[in-house]
């Protein structure tokens, strides 16, 4: 494992500090792993919505996408992640 070194303001420490206890966080290291983990998932859904709403949208004439679209596409991309991450 590597040691990555960051460095946060006074304030936004307290904030994070404040956050971690209403939540029962025990150590700063699992906060953050878990939020940055919390980031890759949230990246790599909107990279999958992206591609997906390119591929329903590129075989629509009129280039709208319906909300039944999106829907689908969302499924799709959850799949996909679940799948990547091991999860069913």
């Amino acid at each position: 494992m590597e040691t990555v070194s960051v460095r946060f303001e006074k304030r936004f420490l307290q904030d994070m500090e404040q956050v971690m206890k209403s939540h029962r966080y025990a150590t700063k290291t699992e906060f953050i792993r878990e939020a940055v983990r919390e980031k890759i998932r949230d990246l790599e859904t909107q990279h999958a919505l992206q591609r997906l709403e390119r591929a329903y949208g590129s075989g629509k004439k009129d280039k709208k996408i319906t909300d039944e679209d999106i829907h689908r596409a969302g499924e799709e991309a959850f799949k996909e992640i679940a799948k990547k991450l091991g999860v069913e």
